[in-house]
């Protein structure tokens, strides 16, 4: 080879130029969905973002206007419409789509606290619904739009592998969601797209805050882990970035942890 010329020259580096997504879940900046606008923003995206309910608007948007967020629209998945009016804007503005970022989950309190045995059934299909199903719904609104294929990510926890204490119920709702990741990945995978669940450790966010006993669950899983520390939402937005990018174009179906090797030990 000529010593003049430079492979590495022809590498592609990480640039999600061109690319356009949606992004559910931001409650502020500390949350998972925040850390993944955010790099998937640096990186050259273009975003739309959801924010709850009004209550959450003040909150929401100015992260959205400091990403600058060409869609900005409420999203509640358990109001009638609202998931599909989102996708309707997406398709007026943008007429494409090249990935999604899921992150929400929600159980009420007293099935969150209570044992899973003691669950209510309309909790139980509540969380279900919006912690689970609300994904499938987005793959499927997603699907006409990315008519050159695409990413749809969503975020697990690794008590729906695991008996975590005092996760209950989400258990369950998670061993769900990752299956459907799978289930998914297979009948999208031919139109090449691709379907993810990132898994951090335990992260103080504000979702997190309703889980009983949550700051002990840290401690244990910043203890128990190799690095001894747990991962942050910078960690989860640049694994975001990368795998919304082309170069991740062979990852599909599969839970990947950011967690600090918490899950390697037993």
């Amino acid at each position: 080879m000529d010593a003049t010329v430079k492979p590495y020259l022809n590498v592609p580096t990480l640039s999600l130029k061109g690319k356009k997504g949606l992004v559910i879940g931001i409650a502020n900046d500390q949350s998972i969905a925040y850390g993944c606008a955010l790099h998937c923003r640096a990186n050259g995206a273009e975003l739309a973002i959801t924010y709850l309910n009004d209550k959450a608007d003040k909150w929401v948007r100015p992260l959205a206007e400091g990403l600058d967020a060409s869609i900005v629209m409420p999203c509640d998945v358990r109001e009638e419409g609202q998931l599909e009016a989102v996708f309707a804007e997406i398709e007026k503005q943008w007429g494409k789509l090249d990935f999604v970022i899921h992150s929400i989950a929600f159980a009420n309190r007293e099935d969150l606290h209570g044992r899973v045995t003691d669950c209510s059934r309309d909790g139980f299909m509540l969380a279900m619904d919006v912690s689970c199903h609300s994904f499938m719904r987005c793959a499927k609104l997603a699907e006409p739009l990315m008519t050159d294929g695409g990413c749809l990510i969503t975020v697990s926890f690794y008590g729906g592998r695991k008996v975590v204490e005092h996760y209950n119920v989400m258990g369950p709702v998670k061993a769900a969601l990752e299956a459907s990741t799978k289930y998914m990945a297979a009948e999208l995978g031919p139109k090449g797209i691709r379907v993810v669940a990132l898994s951090p450790g335990p992260l103080k966010t504000r979702a997190a805050s309703g889980i009983d006993r949550f700051d002990e669950l840290m401690e244990a899983a910043a203890a128990k882990a190799p690095t001894h520390h747990l991962a942050d939402i910078d960690d989860c937005g640049s694994f975001a970035a990368y795998l919304v990018s082309d170069q991740a174009k062979s990852v599909t179906g599969t839970t990947l942890f950011i967690d600090g090797g918490y899950h390697i030990v037993g």
